[in-house]
């Protein structure tokens, strides 16, 4: 069961209404494995609210636990980090991730690592920035929870992730997105930086009962690998 039902956590110096939202995960909708404690900011930006993207990756994350067992992970654009979160709670090896520039994101991150008791490496990283950090980073899942929401962003972001997967042989990016207008975009962009697309998912096909009636749109998962393997 996955419920979004925010307790209020109070106010910020700004007038801004902070929650907590609780996410649950397990096979048995009355005996859940684990809950996941979100810090989220309906005012503020996108970074500190939970999308239906991030609730259904984190979702395919469980799902798919024990394919991913041992592996490292690395999550871009995390904001709320749900997905992250959950790999973390896994026993995972996770680095959560988000624009160097978003300093409230990135403290927010820190924040709602505490609050669940995990221990995520947290790390500034704009996509197309080719600082030292990221050559040294080696995970084998990469995941991007609505991160294909900028058209203008795109060919940062598939940059960074062909270089993510080239440090890492057998590596594979899995992310959640809308499915807009910008598909061509995207299809192009994949093939200039040598990525394929081998795995399409409609969301509804694994999306438990209860979660899914809160979805709504032409949501997808895509798994992305290099075309050289």
């Amino acid at each position: 069961m996955d419920t979004e039902d925010g307790a209020d956590s109070g106010s910020s110096s700004g007038g801004n209404m902070t929650t907590v939202s609780q996410h649950t995960f397990g096979d048995k909708f009355d005996k859940p494995a684990f809950t996941i404690s979100i810090i989220e900011n309906m005012k503020e930006e996108y970074g500190l609210f939970v999308w239906p993207c991030s609730v259904i990756l984190a979702e395919y994350v469980w799902q798919q636990r024990l394919r991913f067992s041992g592996v490292s992970v690395l999550e871009l654009g995390a904001g709320t980090c749900l997905p992250g979160l959950v790999a973390a709670k896994l026993g995972l090896d996770v680095t959560l991730t988000d624009d160097s520039n978003k300093l409230e994101v990135l403290d927010n991150m820190r924040r709602v690592c505490d609050l669940n008791q995990l221990n995520c490496k947290v790390l500034g990283l704009t996509w197309g920035v080719w600082d030292e950090s990221i050559f040294t980073l080696k995970p084998k899942l990469i995941l991007g929870a609505d991160v294909l929401y900028d058209a203008s962003a795109f060919d940062d972001l598939f940059a960074t992730v062909t270089c993510l997967l080239q440090n890492s042989p057998g590596s594979v990016f899995i992310t959640t997105y809308h499915n807009r207008s910008g598909h061509h975009l995207i299809e192009f962009l994949m093939l200039k930086w040598g990525l394929k697309c081998v795995k399409l998912i409609d969301v509804f096909s694994f999306m438990p009962p209860n979660k899914a009636s809160g979805l709504s749109g032409n949501i997808q998962l895509a798994e992305i690998v290099l075309i050289s393997e």
